[in-house]
């Protein structure tokens, strides 16, 4: 590997998403990574060169964080098609949001391998995107919520390796509670949440600072991009400044887009990608996850426009072709994909969503950042 800063962004993924589901039913059973890198490519923004395909995390790498029975737990539920009842109670696997499907193993252990890749390459510095990663509700011992392994802990905990502080913005609609359960006592790691107030797993209030590096915004329902802009302005960044971190991570689940079924938040996908263009300068190195987001055109839309904020590309006012064939061979099995509307085939952009900036905004930036 050459010396110096990367010299472009690098993406990094994997066929493995593509055919790999939770379950017919399953909240995760649309395609997701698959099609946002299907729309880097149909937008004229793949660069092969800075392309590469995941590989697998080691058993060695998982248990750097995880528990060696919990992972041992996960290969044999893959192996076996199946758990024990034991092991059901035990790990929460097969329950609870957590099936077993038939990639139970690989597919988690892809996306943490490309975040351990995604460190490695960022020793240089620069920025590295993952979208398959951000998997933040993984617990050391057992699955939660959908996250089976919790690839940013394993990667912080490879960045403390190399000897970074490191900071952590969670911009899912979720509270990113086993990412800030990981480095509860670790002064040298900051997490910040923003989050969506009593949704689940109903932690990450305001108040709640961990171990004293946690940082909670849980935001009131209906949260506009002008709120949420005011709160990156006045409340994350000055946090993340402060701090003043080696490397960042950014979590950027979009599941609290307007037309998300799973939050009640009102954001653009301009907002999103708006906080990351603004948190990029705040380290040198940068890594940009995935993270939650359950309507299929809004997770395409949105993190392949990811990828365009990233390298500085202009976003088209109206799809090409191949981008909207992307979009239109997509399904969803939900009653809001039986009659979607016309611009999640037509355009990468949401309409922006401005608003007025609610008194309860003032008031959690204020608390956010009492000593």
């Amino acid at each position: 590997m050459s010396q110096g800063m990367l010299d472009r962004p690098h993406l990094i993924g994997s066929e493995i998403y593509r055919h790999s589901v939770y379950g017919k039913r399953h909240p995760l059973s649309i395609a997701r990574v698959s099609s946002t890198l299907d729309m880097i490519r149909a937008l004229g923004w793949f660069d092969e060169a800075a392309y590469i395909d995941s590989p697998l995390a080691t058993f060695e790498q998982l248990t750097t964080f995880h528990a060696p029975d919990y992972v041992e737990a996960v290969m044999a539920a893959e192996r076996n098609g199946e758990v024990t009842d034991a092991d059901r109670e035990r790990y929460n696997i097969g329950r609870n949001g957590n099936p077993v499907f038939p990639e139970i193993f690989r597919r988690p252990a892809t996306s943490v391998g490309a975040t351990l890749l995604a460190v490695e390459l960022l020793t240089r510095g620069g920025i590295v995107h993952n979208p398959a990663g951000g998997t933040h509700h993984g617990l050391k011992d057992r699955a939660s919520g959908f996250c089976y392994f919790n690839d940013p802990a394993i990667g912080i905990l490879a960045m403390q390796d190399r000897g970074w502080r490191a900071a952590y913005v969670d911009l899912d609609a979720h509270h990113g509670d086993g990412v800030e359960l990981a480095f509860h006592d670790d002064p040298d790691v900051l997490t910040v949440s923003v989050h969506e107030a009593d949704r689940w797993p109903y932690t990450g209030a305001v108040t709640d600072r961990a171990g004293g590096m946690a940082r909670n915004i849980p935001v009131p329902k209906g949260l506009n991009d002008s709120e949420h802009a005011l709160i990156l302005a006045q409340a994350v960044i000055p946090l993340v400044s402060d701090f003043a971190p080696d490397a960042l991570v950014i979590q950027c689940g979009c599941d609290g887009l307007d037309y998300d079924p799973q939050s009640k938040l009102s954001l653009s996908n301009r907002a999103i990608w708006d906080a990351v263009g603004r948190l990029l300068p705040l380290a040198p190195r940068v890594l940009v996850l995935g993270g939650g987001g359950y309507n299929p055109w809004g997770v395409a839309r949105c993190w392949s426009g990811i990828w365009g904020v990233l390298n500085g590309h202009e976003v088209p006012a109206f799809l090409p072709d191949g981008a909207e064939r992307v979009l239109r061979d997509l399904t969803w099995n939900h009653s809001r994909g039986k009659n979607p509307p016309d611009f999640w085939f037509t355009t990468l952009a949401d309409r922006p969503n401005p608003g007025p900036v609610r008194p309860e905004i003032h008031d959690l930036i204020r608390e956010v950042l009492r000593p």
